[in-house]
């Protein structure tokens, strides 16, 4: 049966209105030739039930991670997520409510993204938040465009070890405005600094590192900063939120803009999408943030209330003076964010980081010690992700893995890096068990 939401009569009312006698008459500007005549080959329909039927069916040929353990991060992590979160996402008053104009009514959306605002504040130790960009890759291109326009200069600095689809995004954005990108190379698993202090110059708007990057080694951030400011370049801190949960905050080492994928905080893996990316600065570079920023006012009676306080994009303001072409937020990903740090709070955070640390630096040493043919890469110390080299054909040994063990195992790096080729990114968060972690060494053994 056609899905037709309209009765006859409706439809009969409406080409009535218009002055029409058919739908075909409707359509009658497009020649015959371009016009299908006949129905569309589709199966016929379903009810209900057989509908739901079939859809398990089709679900049931997906593998998802209540059935294989991950051990795959490179910016898309397997954090566990209290289900108190996808309880207060799923309350109708959050899922339907849509952009937040009119402030006399959006009270509760807005204060939600002015909470968020406030977390992301308190956990990078900067001074302002915007509501969140699309990800992490799109908000750290737009921390390059920032300090392009507040410097007036037109070359960026980016680490090699930044994640590379991140440099991709950048370099899409950055080209379209003639600002030169020049990458800065890693050595032995971190930011070569001789390297960035060579490049750096007068002409330099900005210098970008991820930490930890994307080898997940910790970098020497406090030196970097130190170097992009003496030249008067801005400093752009790329950071895994749930690391700073131990690691130092990108305003306790002077970065001038934190940036990263919201991702990790409350929100599912889901096939790569949607996350969201999260965008603080210091108070001086507020009017050049992109998208938006809620903030808290009082109405005519004194009362408590929330607006959209600035919202310098080319929606609102003329293009020329805008900072950004980015037109909404992630209102939703960035409420589960905020309940995700809501719930946990500084120590719940700081717990998760610890168990994460904890247990991937337990992975690395049982690998490294127990499956032959694996060997550590550089000594640099790391978060929740650590590359190793693995003899043998790393895609096979990968396949198997999963085919036969049912586990996910870690991203190749051939392709994304030379000289990489047998090397593996492997993962480890909280959300691991010892048991899994020794299925994994036991798997590799079996496999090596």
């Amino acid at each position: 049966m056609d899905f037709v939401p309209l009765t006859d009569a409706e439809r009969e009312q409406m080409l009535a209105r218009i002055g029409v006698k058919s739908v075909e008459e409707l359509f009658s500007d497009i020649p015959p030739k371009a016009r299908l005549d006949r129905p569309l080959d589709l199966p016929n329909g379903m009810s209900e039930a057989e509908l739901a039927a079939h859809m398990r069916s089709l679900a049931a040929k997906n593998a998802h991670l209540d059935q294989y353990p991950s051990f795959l991060g490179g910016g898309a992590y397997d954090h566990l997520v209290p289900a108190v979160v996808r309880h207060i996402l799923a309350r109708s008053e959050f899922y339907t409510a849509y952009t937040p104009y009119q402030a006399e009514v959006s009270q509760g959306v807005l204060q939600t993204i002015f909470e968020y605002q406030t977390l992301v504040c308190r956990l990078t130790g900067l001074d302002v938040a915007n509501a969140s960009m699309y990800d992490g890759a799109s908000a750290a291109a737009e921390a390059a465009l920032m300090a392009v326009a507040h410097t007036g200069r037109r070359r960026v600095l980016v680490s090699a070890a930044v994640h590379p689809e991140y440099r991709q995004v950048m370099a899409t954005y950055l080209g379209n405005q003639d600002v030169l990108l020049d990458t800065i190379p890693w050595r032995m698993g971190v930011t070569n600094l001789d390297a960035l202090q060579h490049a750096l110059a007068q002409d330099v708007a900005a210098v970008v590192l991820q930490n930890p990057n994307f080898f997940g080694s910790v970098e020497e951030m406090a030196a970097a900063s130190a170097m992009a400011h003496g030249v008067g370049a801005l400093f752009v801190a790329i950071v895994d939120p749930i690391s700073l949960g131990i690691l130092a905050a990108p305003g306790e080492y002077e970065a001038d803009v934190a940036v990263g994928e919201g991702q990790g905080l409350g929100n599912a893996i889901s096939f790569g999408g949607p996350y969201l990316g999260f965008f603080a600065a210091r108070r001086e570079l507020v009017r050049r943030m992109p998208g938006r920023i809620v903030g808290l006012t009082k109405d005519v009676d004194g009362r408590r209330g929330f607006v959209l306080t600035l919202q310098t994009r080319e929606q609102h303001i003329r293009r020329e003076r805008a900072t950004s072409n980015i037109c909404t937020n992630q209102a939703l990903n960035a409420l589960a964010a905020t309940v995700y740090l809501a719930m946990l709070g500084p120590k719940g955070v700081r717990r998760v980081a610890e168990l994460s640390l904890q247990k991937a630096h337990y992975a690395f040493d049982s690998l490294v010690a127990e499956v032959p043919g694996i060997r550590p890469m550089w000594d640099a110390p790391f978060f929740k992700e650590f590359v190793v080299e693995m003899d043998g054909e790393v895609g096979e040994l990968l396949t198997r893995l999963w085919q036969d063990y049912n586990i996910l195992g870690g991203l190749p790096l051939a392709g994304l890096y030379q000289g990489l080729d047998r090397s593996v990114l492997w993962c480890v968060t909280e959300a691991r068990t010892r048991e899994e972690i020794d299925r994994l060494v036991l798997a590799l053994k079996a496999i090596a």
